[in-house]
């Protein structure tokens, strides 16, 4: 793989783990799959997803505003989904650190500072705790897709060439 190669990898891991939903966690591990080296990948998916989880808490009050602008406009001031009331069941039992730990497994990062902020963590703590939990699961993904890798005997050839020839 060429370095032109290589850096458009790097920034389509950096652009992906920006993008909610997509999370540094699930695209770190597809790029150790296809044989991008494991550090500098997951440093710039870390890196990506802190970024937008960031930018997030800097803009939460025009999130805010937009949220309810548009449950206002689709008229849905129902009561709080299954999502929000999980959240609030995490955040009475664990607080902080524990909504976001096991929040971003489930509803993403960014929706976890979002739901943070909801329920009245700072902005500064929820960043810190976000961001850990994102390192976490990150390396945590990345190590059991590179020891399935291993197990598959995969020698100098990644998965992803095998699978293509």
């Amino acid at each position: 793989m060429g370095i032109i190669e290589l850096l458009g990898m790097y920034l389509l891991i950096f652009i992906l783990s920006a993008v909610p939903f997509f999370e540094a966690y699930g695209v770190i591990p597809i790029a150790v799959i296809a044989g991008i080296p494991a550090v500098p990948a997951f440093l710039i998916g870390w890196i990506g997803n802190v970024i937008t989880v960031l930018l997030l808490l800097v803009f939460i009050t025009r999130v805010q505003e937009w949220v309810a602008a548009r449950r206002k406009k689709k008229h849905t001031d129902k009561e709080v989904g299954k999502r929000s009331q999980r959240a609030q069941r995490l955040w009475e039992k664990y607080g902080l650190p524990g909504l976001s730990i096991i929040g971003p497994l489930f509803v993403g990062s960014h929706l976890t500072a979002f739901m943070g902020m909801s329920l009245g963590g700072s902005k500064k703590k929820i960043f810190y705790w976000v961001s850990a939990s994102i390192a976490l699961w990150s390396i945590v993904f990345s190590i059991l897709a590179y020891a399935g890798i291993g197990l598959l005997g995969q020698g100098e050839e990644t998965y992803i060439e095998r699978f293509f020839e």
